[in-house]
């Protein structure tokens, strides 16, 4: 069994997100909560809420299919950060001139799955 979750134009840059994400690819689903909530990196926070939004669709996937759910089983299977919009704002500068300033965002998706399904 497997589930997903998605996060979608998150504030937070794409190289921001994936040192984070890197963090918990492949680790048990428990494991890589108590270690985003720990972890200093502000991108922590929208990755665990993704993290634990997969793990409640499994656990609402196992209630539908009449399946025993397991927490402990479950491992990240897939993690990836991709690149969301970029908003374009204006800075002034010096005579006269204005400078760009990208704001980018970035698509979270999380998969986590039993540990059978995940090889």
């Amino acid at each position: 069994m497997e589930a997903k979750a998605i996060a979608r134009h998150v504030r937070v840059t794409p190289r921001k997100a994936r040192r984070v994400v890197d963090l918990i690819r492949g680790k048990r689903a428990t494991e890589a909560v108590t270690i985003l909530k720990f972890a200093p990196q502000d991108a922590a926070v929208p990755v665990r809420k993704v993290l634990e939004s997969a793990i409640a669709n499994a656990r609402v996937k196992a209630d539908k299919a009449n399946e025993p759910f397991r927490e402990n089983d479950l491992v990240v299977s897939e993690t990836y950060v991709d690149e969301g919009v970029t908003m374009k704002r204006f800075r002034p500068r010096a005579q006269g001139r204005a400078a760009r300033i990208n704001k980018r965002t970035s698509h979270i998706t999380v998969v986590v799955a039993d540990k059978e399904g995940a090889r």
